[in-house]
Formats: C-alpha cells, sequence, structure tokens
C-alpha cells in the first residue's frame, strides 16, 4: 500500500468537497431554471400597447400553428412593460416585453441588476403616431406649432411664456373649430407618450423664439411638459377605452400609434399633420412625419425553459408575420426593406445579446 501524506490528502478532499460544491450549484441553478417550465406552460408577453396588437396577432398564429397554449400578452405600456420584464428571471417574470422606442440605458441597468443579461432586440418594424376622432367628428388639418400650443403646459404669448391660455381651438387659430380642446393621450409610462413629446411638442415649440431663448433645463421643461389644466387628459394604457370615449363625444380627440387607428378605422377618423394623414404609404415614404421604430425584446435565459418561446419568437419575425405582405403590415405595421429584415431575424433565431444602449 503507498502512503499518502497528511497534506496531499486535505487537497484531495478539498478538492472533492468544491467539486461536489460547485454540483450542486449547477444543480440548484437547473432545478431553478427547470421549474420555470414546469411552473407555467404559457409564454407571457407585456408591454407597449401600439405592440399589443402585433404581439396579439403573433401568438393567434403560433397557437393554430403549433396546438400549443397561445401566449398571455397584456399591455402595461412600454415603461411599465420594461419594469416588469427586467425584474428578473424565472417564473414570475415575463419572456418578451413589447417597446414603442428602443430600451433606455436606465432600463438596461435594471435589467442588468436584477441578472438579466442576455437579451435580444428584435426591430419589428415602423408605425406612426396617430391623432383620431369619431367618425362623427370633425376632422382637423393641425401643425405641430398649433398641437403644441393646443397641449403644452406653458406657451408663448406677445414673447413671454404663460400658462396656456387656449381654451378652444379657435383661441389658437381663427379657421381651427370654435369647439373646446380636449385631447386624451398616454401617460408618462408610455413610449407613445414619449415619441409624441419627441416628435411633436419639442418640434413645435422650435417655433417660438422666446422658448427656444431659454437655457437648457428650461428649455427642455417648457417643451416637453403636457398641460394638466383639463385640455390634454392622461387616459391610460388602455387604447381602447379612448376609442369609448371618441365614440361618445365627437368633440373629442385621442393620440395612439397608427396600428391601433386602423384597427378602428369603422369608427375613427385620422387628423392630419400638415396637411399628411397617417397611412402605410405616407408613413413608410416619411411624408407623415409623425412615425417611429418599434421594438420587442426576448429574455434568452427563458428559451429552451419556457415551452415554445423559440417557436414563438421564430413565428414573431417570420417573413409571414413582419415582412411586405405579411399579416402584421394587415393590422398597421410599416414592414422594415428586405435586407434590414433578415437582419433582425437572424439574431432573433441566433439569441444575439444587444449590447447597451447608449447614453
Amino acid at each position: 500500500m503507498v502512503a499518502r501524506c497528511p497534506a496531499f490528502t486535505n487537497w484531495r478532499m478539498n478538492v472533492k468537497f468544491k467539486t461536489l460544491t460547485m454540483a450542486a450549484t449547477v444543480a440548484v441553478a437547473a432545478l431553478s431554471v427547470a421549474g420555470v417550465a414546469h411552473a407555467r406552460d404559457q409564454i407571457q408577453v407585456v408591454g407597449s400597447s401600439t405592440v399589443f396588437p402585433f404581439s396579439q396577432a403573433a401568438a393567434e398564429q403560433f397557437a393554430n400553428e403549433t396546438g400549443s397554449p397561445a401566449p398571455v400578452v397584456e399591455s402595461t405600456g412600454t415603461g411599465g412593460g420594461m419594469k416588469i420584464f427586467c425584474g428578473g428571471v424565472g417564473t414570475g417574470h415575463p419572456d418578451v416585453t413589447g417597446a414603442s422606442r428602443a430600451m433606455k440605458l436606465s432600463e438596461y441597468e435594471l435589467c442588468t441588476s436584477n441578472g438579466v443579461t442576455d437579451i435580444t432586440e428584435v426591430l419589428l418594424g415602423f408605425d406612426g403616431l396617430s391623432m383620431a376622432v369619431s367618425r362623427n367628428g370633425q376632422q382637423l388639418d393641425l401643425t405641430k406649432k398649433q398641437l403644441f400650443q393646443a397641449l403644452a403646459d406653458k406657451v408663448e404669448v406677445d414673447g413671454k411664456l404663460v400658462a396656456n391660455p387656449y381654451k378652444k381651438w379657435s383661441d389658437i387659430d381663427p379657421s381651427l373649430p370654435n369647439v373646446a380642446i380636449s385631447v386624451m393621450g398616454p401617460p408618462p409610462t408610455s413610449g407613445t407618450r414619449d415619441a409624441w413629446v419627441e416628435l411633436v411638442m419639442e418640434e413645435g415649440c422650435k417655433e417660438f423664439p422666446a422658448i427656444e431663448a431659454l437655457d437648457k433645463d428650461a428649455h427642455k421643461e417648457a417643451c416637453q411638459r403636457m398641460r394638466t389644466d383639463g385640455p390634454f387628459i392622461e387616459a391610460g394604457e388602455n387604447d381602447n377605452l379612448i376609442v369609448q370615449r371618441l365614440e361618445s363625444d365627437p368633440t373629442s380627440y385621442g393620440i395612439f400609434g397608427y396600428s391601433f387607428l386602423y384597427e378602428n378605422q369603422d369608427k375613427l377618423q385620422p387628423v392630419k399633420i400638415e396637411g399628411v394623414a397617417p397611412n402605410e404609404e405616407t408613413i413608410a415614404d416619411g411624408s407623415y412625419k409623425i412615425s417611429r421604430p418599434i421594438f420587442f425584446y426576448v429574455k434568452n435565459a427563458h428559451r429552451g425553459v419556457i415551452p415554445g418561446l423559440n417557436e414563438f419568437v421564430a413565428e414573431y419575425t417570420s417573413d409571414e408575420a413582419m415582412g411586405t405582405g405579411g399579416y402584421l403590415e394587415e393590422r398597421g405595421l410599416i414592414p422594415l426593406a428586405d435586407d434590414r429584415r433578415a437582419e433582425v431575424q437572424k439574431a432573433a433565431k441566433d439569441a444575439t445579446n444587444m449590447p447597451a444602449p447608449k447614453k
């Protein structure tokens, strides 16, 4: 028998202990991830109300094609969806979130701090921001300057910045209707609100020298703050409620993504912005000046664990869905060019991890 020195024996025991400890850690992690699959058999999708109709259509098609349970799709708003999505990995957290803007750096950092470190960003296509009124209401043709005057907290009057005095559309311009300004729109947590502020309010405020002369912080405040004295009404994340209110009050107007206007063409008509109404052609060719990219994000730690997640992503990014003539275009999506779509599809299939957003 070969004698072993105590130091060698202790080394062997330490190695064995560490190996067992590592194996136990891996096993616990595997059980934890596997527990996600056993805890639910439905994919969970949250996020933007604008992206909601597209996610819902892909969920229905996925269920029809595979026979699997349809993913549960919830409209939580872009900001709300990011907060939930970035909450962590596991059964209590969704697999996908839709967004009507790109993920912010602060949201990415929230994800990272909660262990959500592998995310694929999918650029779905483009959507126009729309302002609409009931079919029984009066269609307007407004400039971004007029929209800023109607909806901003403070406006320029006689060279001075004052609390918004405009109560009727005709107060802004006599050619506009002599009716009260009443516009329902999204809350601050919505990507649609972010895009409206960027593409309409900030553009409209450029027309006023007194605002342009303000310092950086004051300028940002003046251009971005929506009025809270009644004419602008935060209507929540449920765009269906806005449609119901517009139907019951033909003097009110609503703000939401074009995809939602598209789905309710029998009830609503668009407001023209600087002479152009939103539709597939005007958004695609850029003549309608209020459009933005829309996205969804996939939690890659859930792939291969949540049943059907890979297949759902494949369905959502298929040519039949997001391509020209696809069923998402039928719901109002403006498709990507063929080469850009191919890049997006490859990244989605390969579960490419997105880089940190720029500040």
